[in-house]
């Protein structure tokens, strides 16, 4: 079930929260930045990653910390064009196959429930009507509950019904 929510992602406490950002991402702006700011290991465990192979938009990233957050990271952007330059645009062939590999992800941990923000509408640029309907197709049958934060209110835990 698909539940649309207010408040702080970071607050979530969903099983695992799913962020959109670009490969070789510097973590500099918008929800990225925050979750930089709040597991810098997780930031440096990523670099770590994207520096290991090249990575390829549309891959996906899971990340565990030692308080049991649980996070993924969706590739559905373009690269930065230069290291440490701004990452480029979302494109809805990278968010649509990003998802797919998110939904794996849930079903090979057995996740209960998800977070996801307005996945690739803010530093990504797509409108939300061109991304809702990919998250409603590839995690709306899951069986899972799935909290879409579509508005956001720093340090206001939003209502996670079911949680």
């Amino acid at each position: 079930m698909i539940y649309e929510v207010e408040g702080d992602i970071l607050l979530s406490k969903a099983d695992v929260i799913g962020h959109g950002v670009a490969p070789n991402d510097d973590f500099h702006q918008g929800l990225a930045l925050a979750l930089r700011e709040r597991w810098p290991s997780m930031y440096k465990d990523f670099r770590h990653w994207c520096h290991h192979q090249t990575r390829d938009s549309g891959e996906v990233w899971s990340w565990g910390g030692v308080d049991h957050t649980r996070l993924v990271a969706l590739l559905t952007q373009e690269p930065p064009q230069t290291s440490g330059g701004t990452p480029g645009r979302a494109k809805r062939k990278h968010v649509n196959h990003a998802l797919k590999a998110f939904r794996a992800v849930i079903e090979a941990e057995e996740y209960k429930s998800v977070a996801l923000p307005k996945l690739a509408t803010g530093v990504g640029g797509l409108e939300w009507d061109v991304v809702r309907p990919l998250i409603e197709h590839h995690l709306g049958d899951l069986g899972v509950q799935v909290y879409l934060y579509t508005t956001y209110h720093k340090g206001m835990q939003a209502t996670e019904q079911g949680l």
